[in-house]
């Protein structure tokens, strides 16, 4: 049976026993329905399982948002220092003379500690934190939820074709929404768990759920909502907030002509606007007042207060972000090569990072697009803003393989490759595939990062 075209995002199923019961033969339909985006699932979660090896039956070293999910049930905003797995990447905070300051010197009973990112990933695991506690499994569950991303980019891609947006064929969106999950730096960051790591995989998903309900600002109560998850997750994405305004204010493709034509009537997109507002607000509302709580500013998520680490004396002398940073951001992302010894010959990577043109190869492609349509300067404008935070931060991504924070924006970019008008049948855009298998293969293979230095997997 045919799927009948729909621009509405399927509703999530009814637990047993809820409503009416399913029609004869509601499975099948189901299955006929929603196949591919299944079998999607369970190829993405078997690859994926299977190259985090054996991460997959253990918690990785990094499970900060299960000691934060596993705080809240026990009735505490902070996290109990008794239990703590290790001190890399956790917030300190000591209040001296009534202000909150990071915690320096010998450690003080006074002394709180908090997760230092955005908590919204353990509020996803807090009902599964409930039924294990501590000892839940990070890494399994951050296999899943990359599965569920690729399902959620596959879905963003077709509803872009059905809409006309994209001329991609069903096919080419499955095989796209592969190059995701095995052509791109997801496939390393998706098996191994980690707080660092689990953020990135996360923000993809939500990322894709957003501009699902962002294009054409149709559906602006739910982009505000995936929106703050997104922004709750991965701080960077707050400026991807820059599509949905694209698309309320002038969707084009005249936009100047629309941009004029607001001053008269400009109240449908301050309606869009209001809504998006409205869907985002309750979610940001908790974040700001839980930041104000623990450290005192309603922006601040904890990286100020970082214990004991290496990046302090950068920030004391330039703070998060600034221009000191740049250049060294830039070479981790666009000029990091490999590593290559001749006696005996190995081929090695630098932790601080790899240059994009290998990790993302068809990035060549969107430089020089087949098409520009109209969602191709939304597109780039929201990639370039979801950048700059990564390129003027404190922190290459180290240790990582390749340039992690680039997942921020990469599922923009592949949906600019998906509406700019390549073959994927083209002879150098199959080599730009390969290539990024090849390499990304490689990165989920042999990056050993802090899970098998701290416990020597």
């Amino acid at each position: 049976m045919s799927r009948k075209p729909s621009t509405e995002t399927p509703a999530a199923p009814l637990p047993p026993g809820a409503g009416a019961p399913p029609a004869p033969g509601g499975p099948r339909r189901w299955w006929a329905a929603y196949k591919t985006e299944a079998l999607l699932f369970l190829v993405g979660f078997a690859v994926l399982a299977s190259f985090s090896s054996q991460r997959f039956l253990r918690q990785s070293a990094a499970p900060h948002f299960v000691y934060q999910a596993q705080s809240w049930l026990e009735g505490r905003l902070d996290v109990d220092p008794e239990v703590l797995p290790n001190l890399e990447d956790w917030a300190c905070v000591r209040v001296r003379e009534g202000k909150k300051v990071r915690c320096e010197g010998r450690l003080l009973p006074g002394d709180r500690w908090y997760v230092s990112f955005p908590s919204f990933p353990a509020v996803v695991m807090l009902p599964f934190v409930a039924l294990h506690g501590y000892q839940f499994n990070d890494t399994s569950f951050g296999v899943v939820t990359g599965a569920l991303a690729l399902v959620s980019f596959y879905v963003l891609l077709r509803f872009l074709s059905r809409r006309g947006e994209s001329s991609r064929s069903p096919h080419e969106n499955l095989a796209l929404a592969l190059l995701l999950g095995f052509g791109t730096l997801f496939f390393s960051c998706a098996i191994r768990g980690e707080v660092w790591f689990s953020a990135e995989v996360m923000g993809v998903a939500l990322t894709c759920l957003y501009v699902r309900n962002a294009v054409g600002a149709n559906r602006p109560v739910l982009a505000g909502l995936f929106f703050s998850m997104a922004t709750l997750t991965r701080t960077p994405l707050l400026f991807a907030g820059l599509f949905f305004v694209l698309e309320a204010l002038c969707p084009g493709p005249d936009r100047r002509e629309q941009l004029r034509t607001l001053a008269r009537n400009w109240k449908p997109a301050a309606r869009k606007l209001g809504l998006f507002a409205l869907g985002a607000a309750p979610l940001a509302s908790l974040a700001a007042a839980y930041n104000l709580y623990r450290f005192g500013r309603l922006g601040e998520f904890g990286h100020a207060f970082l214990y004991n680490n290496r990046v302090n004396l950068d920030i004391d002398r330039h703070g998060l972000f600034n221009l000191a940073y740049l250049g060294r951001n830039l070479e981790a992302a666009f000029f990091k090569l490999p590593q290559v010894s001749w006696n005996p010959l190995r081929l090695g990577y630098d932790p601080h990072g790899l240059t994009l043109l290998l990790t993302l190869p068809l990035l060549v492609f969107l430089v020089i697009p087949k098409s520009r349509p109209r969602l191709h300067l939304p597109l780039w404008l929201t990639v370039a803003v979801c950048a700059l935070p990564g390129l003027f931060y404190q922190n290459t991504g180290y240790m990582q393989f390749g340039f992690r924070f680039s997942l921020d924006y990469t599922p923009y970019l592949l949906v600019l490759f998906a509406v700019g008008g390549w073959s994927l049948r083209h002879r150098a855009v199959l080599a730009a595939v390969a290539l990024g298998v090849l390499v990304n293969f490689w990165g989920a293979v042999a990056f050993r990062g802090y899970t098998e230095l701290v416990r020597n997997w």
